[in-house]
């Protein structure tokens, strides 16, 4: 018992029975008084420190001009000026609105913008180089994984659990970050005509989008999906978040086609403007093509700016292999530096991979094939041999990928 009585606070002096709970430490003990002044003592030293410390990265932010946005983009997209300068645009009213003193006249407004172009002509990449650069919480979801309330998939909200994430679940940085969409095509109407069964993953998904887009505050699970019930939500508001959506809409060519006429026979018909229109079809896009193509007319009107990817010709494919900073050659040669191996490469070679990824119409991830193809037996064996050096030639590229899975299938 007098052991009992010996026992008091360290700081404040107080015995075990004048306090409700005596923390035990290695050489003393604490009271829950105790605790609280040093709680309120932090609050006031501390967390002002911290939040001035942190206001360089967080509260200001360094805005950067539309062209330096561009030229940053520059070093990791070839071509593509259109959307570059959408994005850069859109990026930089999106800093401004983060930036602007609440005034009581004016109050600016998000622009979402949806990307429409053919696969692997860099919608993704884009979405990524401007990830590199950001100063605001960033995250890619796929549209793909979403279906309405209710049924087996994640909900819609849950794509903020991705900011939440990227951010380390600051709440007041997330409202103010960008997501970018990838998918959004896949989530179109299935069909015009009404039937028995829900279209839960398309357009049911474009339902539960209308709120985000548009700025509500949202509840979202932290941890994601509907696997932890037990979590709790976490509120977020959406008005200051900027969507980016990206999608390939493939088939969507044909509904331009029919809107702008490109069939058009006659001998006033300008034959090299009717070509050049063909050539590229995406160039005239716009809502009506996308509602008819199964978006429905409320998402639409919250993706104001829509723009477009033009397809890769030989010139911008040839570019993409050596050009940019993530070049696919410059990977590869990185990949046998490793090895002490130098790698090098015929031009010709380069031709001859251009060549077959405009037959095969993958865009830049079929580059990414070929080249993998001409050289996984190279990559199997020297690491093996004392090589120092192996050059590509053509005939060993038309050799190598005349027995690939692709080269025989194409032959077939």
């Amino acid at each position: 018992m007098a052991k009992q009585q010996s026992m008091h606070c360290s700081f404040c002096g107080r015995n075990r029975d004048e306090v409700k709970i005596l923390i035990a430490g290695q050489d003393g003990h604490i009271c829950e008084n105790c605790v609280e002044h040093a709680q309120e003592i932090i609050k006031v030293e501390v967390v002002p420190q911290k939040s001035d410390d942190q206001s360089g990265s967080k509260n200001k932010i360094t805005i950067k001009k539309p062209i330096e946005i561009k030229t940053f983009l520059d070093e990791y997209v070839i071509g593509q000026d259109d959307a570059k300068k959408v994005l850069a645009v859109a990026v930089y009213n999106h800093y401004k609105r983060i930036n602007q003193k609440s005034e009581n006249d004016v109050e600016i407004e998000k622009s979402n913008i949806i990307m429409v172009g053919e696969t692997g002509t860099g919608k993704t990449l884009l979405a990524k180089s401007i990830a590199r650069m950001l100063n605001v919480p960033f995250a890619i979801v796929d549209a793909t994984v979403f279906t309405e309330a209710g049924y087996v998939g994640e909900d819609v909200e849950s794509m903020l659990s991705r900011l939440l994430q990227s951010c380390n679940y600051d709440v007041e940085s997330a409202e103010r970050g960008i997501v970018f969409i990838d998918e959004i095509d896949k989530i179109a109407r299935k069909s015009d005509n009404p039937s028995i069964t829900r279209d839960v993953s398309g357009e049911g998904v474009q339902q539960g989008l209308l709120k985000l887009l548009e700025g509500a505050e949202v509840l979202v699970p932290p941890q994601g999906g509907r696997k932890h019930p037990e979590q709790k939500m976490v509120k977020v508001n959406t008005q200051n978040i900027l969507f980016i959506c990206g999608g390939a809409f493939d088939g969507i060519d044909r509904i331009i086609a029919k809107r702008i006429n490109t069939n058009a026979i006659g001998f006033n018909v300008n034959k090299e403007l009717q070509d050049y229109q063909h050539s590229n079809l995406l160039q005239f896009i716009n809502a009506v093509d996308l509602k008819q193509f199964g978006l429905i007319p409320e998402l639409l009107g919250r993706l104001p700016v829509v723009t477009y990817l033009n397809p890769l010709d030989v010139l911008t494919l040839r570019s993409i292999l050596t050009e940019p900073k993530n070049a696919l050659i410059k990977q590869f040669i990185r990949l046998f530096e490793m090895e002490g191996i130098k790698l090098t490469f015929e031009p010709a070679v380069f031709d001859f991979m251009v060549q077959k990824a405009l037959e095969y119409k993958l865009g830049a991830r079929g580059l990414r094939s070929i080249c993998e193809g001409i050289l996984t037996d190279a990559m199997f064996e020297l690491p093996s041999q004392k090589v120092t050096e192996f050059n590509v030639t053509l005939e060993y590229a038309e050799n190598k990928f005349s027995i690939t899975k692709m080269g025989i299938l194409k032959v077939a």
